[in-house]
């Protein structure tokens, strides 16, 4: 299976670990090219709140996935998936090596194993986003739990847009949302390498980078994209975009935005950490020797 694909090293871990800077290192190492894997840099405009890689890493290195869509479209894991794969034919189409990297759990695992996603129905799928808009996600997520307990064991009761399609899922098949998608089974034999410095770096990494965009400008980002957040219903959900349009909307400081994104960024790292680990097929390392030592002669 692994020669059918070519060569894929995934590169993952929780958010602000240093994973944008190791992948520059290994590209220019083992000649890879970056898939990108977080969900939020597929977004147009949306550079400094998702430490997007700058247009100089872009030059010296190949990425992929970045920039794909405006800020109003919805992205699914199921385009995702298949753009993803088709980059990874793209790259080794060019005899380079795939690294995919990111934090999107869900997004990552489409690509390297084999989950198929039901389709959607566009009236079932209008009906529950109106149900969700009045009634809120509190309600649809107890209904999730009734009838389909692990779905909405793992996903959060405050993530409307997740909620709504497992319960799409469900009256579409009849079957739990899991169900519908394979744990293990892979789709490409991929080196699977978890960068985690550990839980205090991660922490302390996350202060200085929401400290960094601030100065950066992360607030006048926000501004400039009110118009088109406040419409969308996926790329608004983003950590520290949300917050700070909060603050704008409520007329508040946006300042006071700082320290709640600090904190929604801690939980997601946890979140990543959680999913990540689950899989045994992942090698952690915190030091970058160790990574040499699992690549080996990779590509030669």
């Amino acid at each position: 299976m692994s020669n059918a694909h070519g060569q894929v090293v995934a590169l993952i871990g929780p958010t602000a670990a240093g994973k944008s800077a190791l992948a520059m290192e290994l590209s220019s190492q083992y000649g890879m090219e970056i898939i990108n894997a977080d969900a939020f840099c597929l977004y147009r405009g949306m550079d400094i709140g998702t430490a997007k890689p700058s247009a100089s890493d872009r030059e010296q290195v190949r990425h992929h996935l970045i920039d794909t869509h405006e800020i109003t479209e919805s992205v699914d894991v199921a385009w995702y998936q298949t753009a993803a794969r088709a980059a990874i034919a793209d790259v080794h189409d060019r005899g380079a090596i795939a690294l995919l990297t990111g934090g999107s759990g869900l997004y990552v695992q489409a690509v390297l194993d084999d989950l198929h996603f039901p389709g959607t129905d566009r009236q079932l799928r209008e009906r529950l986003e109106a149900e969700l808009a009045e009634r809120g996600p509190g309600a649809l997520h107890a209904r999730l739990a009734a009838v389909d307990p692990a779905a909405a064991g793992s996903i959060l009761p405050s993530n409307g847009r997740r909620i709504v399609r497992a319960l799409e899922v469900n009256e579409l098949t009849g079957a739990p949302f899991r169900a519908t998608m394979s744990d293990t089974r892979p789709w490409v034999e991929a080196i699977r390498i978890g960068w985690d410095p550990g839980r205090d770096a991660v922490d302390g990494a996350i202060s200085t980078r929401v400290d960094s965009m601030w100065e950066a400008g992360f607030v006048d980002e926000v501004e400039t994209l009110r118009p088109a957040l406040e419409s969308a219903r996926t790329a608004s959900r983003a950590v520290g975009y949300r917050q700070i349009l909060d603050a704008m909307v409520s007329g508040t400081d946006p300042e006071v935005a700082r320290a709640p994104t600090v904190a929604a960024t801690r939980r997601l790292a946890r979140r990543q950490r959680t999913w990540f680990r689950r899989d045994p097929r992942v090698q952690w390392v915190d030091t970058p020797s160790q990574i040499a030592q699992i690549l080996g002669t990779l590509g030669t």
